[in-house]
């Protein structure tokens, strides 16, 4: 029986060091050097200026808005001259690239986005200029629509822009805030769910920006890498709690400041932060290793160790309090909360971070007792195993930083 358990043992860690080791080479060799990808995300905000009218703005990402437009119709001066205009860096240069192809910008828009009233297509016409102005670290062209529209009750909004089929981004999100029909609110729409009603239930709506906050945890391999640095370096489960629960308290602040308006920081400092905070946390694990295998007597005290709250437990949490605050600000961007009186996206933004929260907590719950269970029936080869994560989430990090920090 002795031998027959020693063997059923040892069939289990195998398996355990084996899920993790696969876990992460698809975290590792999936990661992009952009670490959310090439997705995009379509800002909208819809008002009712007077009865049978419905004014849209929308922020498009400029470079994409060009070359999706350029390609549907076939539109080589749009293409050079917008281009040459983003190389350029020239904000009202683009605008203007953007005024010169005035109805090649328009027809791809309107195609792609519309209004209906009841069931009744709106008619839509440009409402002023063109204008483009920097947003989350990038220039974002900002057009209005005037669409008019039968007289109705409830209006519903289509948005199918920068599908995956064009092949520029994938993944885009429409992120909608309203002031229609005596309610207003915000909505999320992609692929799946190309449209909403203002008649939209509250389940509804909760749902969208729930599978939202999920979707940007799961597709952001950074976060999913600063939280997988954390899961290694706890060795007890109340470790690994409060590291989360100060990761999410640090975060959730950002979310608030960012939703008054008190906090704005460019993607081109919050970005790096990140990746370095992904390097830190990862090398924190790794100085504990090295610290405690210099005094321990035996390899297998380094995986049995008692945690106590020292100066360096207060330290790590300490760290892990600021960098979640960077962290937030990259949650907050994704739903563009970053300029003041943002109050219609508020409780959106919550639900969003509720979405966070729960993917964040499954994967504690799959990885953590993995970890704990190599660490007890295995000590040392519990020790390679976080120690080989650490080294792998701390040189992902480092290559990220660098390449944000240079912009590429």
């Amino acid at each position: 029986m002795y031998h027959v358990a020693r063997l059923r043992a040892g069939a289990t860690v195998t398996a355990v060091a084996a899920a993790l080791a696969a876990a992460a080479l698809v975290l590792f060799g999936a990661a992009p050097a952009s670490a959310h990808g090439f997705t995009s995300v379509v800002y909208v905000d819809l008002t009712s200026p007077g009865a049978g009218h419905v004014r849209s703005v929308l922020g498009l990402e400029y470079d994409l808005l060009v070359v999706s437009a350029a390609d549907a119709a076939k539109d080589d001066a749009l293409f050079k001259q917008g281009t040459a205009a983003f190389d350029d860096g020239d904000l009202a240069e683009q605008a203007a690239a953007l005024e010169a192809h005035a109805d090649t910008v328009l027809a791809y828009v309107t195609k792609r986005f519309g209004v209906t009233a009841d069931g009744k297509a709106c008619t839509p016409a440009k409402d002023g200029g063109f204008s483009v102005e920097p947003r989350d670290g990038v220039p974002y062209a900002k057009l209005a629509l005037d669409h008019t529209c039968p007289a109705a009750e409830a209006h519903e909004v289509r948005s199918g822009l920068f599908p995956d089929a064009e092949q520029f981004v994938r993944d885009t999100k429409t992120v909608v805030t309203y002031d229609l029909d005596l309610t207003s609110g915000s909505a999320a729409l992609d692929a799946q769910h190309p449209s909403f009603s203002t008649r939209q239930s509250f389940a509804e709506r909760f749902g969208e920006f729930f599978t939202l906050g999920a979707e940007h945890l799961l597709t952001g391999i950074d976060h999913i890498l600063f939280l997988l640095a954390l899961i290694a370096g706890s060795r007890r489960l109340r470790e690994i709690v409060l590291a989360a629960t100060s990761f999410t308290l640090a975060h959730s602040v950002t979310f608030i400041l960012a939703a008054l308006g008190l906090v704005d920081v460019p993607s081109a400092i919050v970005e790096p932060i990140i990746a370095l905070s992904i390097a830190v946390v990862a090398g924190w694990h790794l100085w504990r290793l090295w610290r405690r295998r210099s005094h321990a007597a035996e390899p297998e005290d380094l995986g049995r160790g008692h945690f106590s709250l020292d100066r360096a437990g207060w330290s790590r949490l300490a760290v892990v309090f600021c960098f979640g605050l960077i962290h937030g600000l990259g949650f907050a961007s994704a739903l563009g909360i970053d300029q003041p009186m943002s109050w219609t996206l508020l409780w959106s933004l919550l639900v969003f971070n509720v979405g966070i929260e729960v993917v964040q907590l499954g994967i504690i719950i799959v990885v953590f007792p993995l970890l704990a269970l190599l660490r007890h029936r295995r000590p040392v080869a519990g020790l390679w195993v976080t120690g080989a994560i650490a080294t792998g989430v701390a040189v992902m990090g480092l290559v990220w930083f660098v390449e944000r920090l240079i912009g590429v």
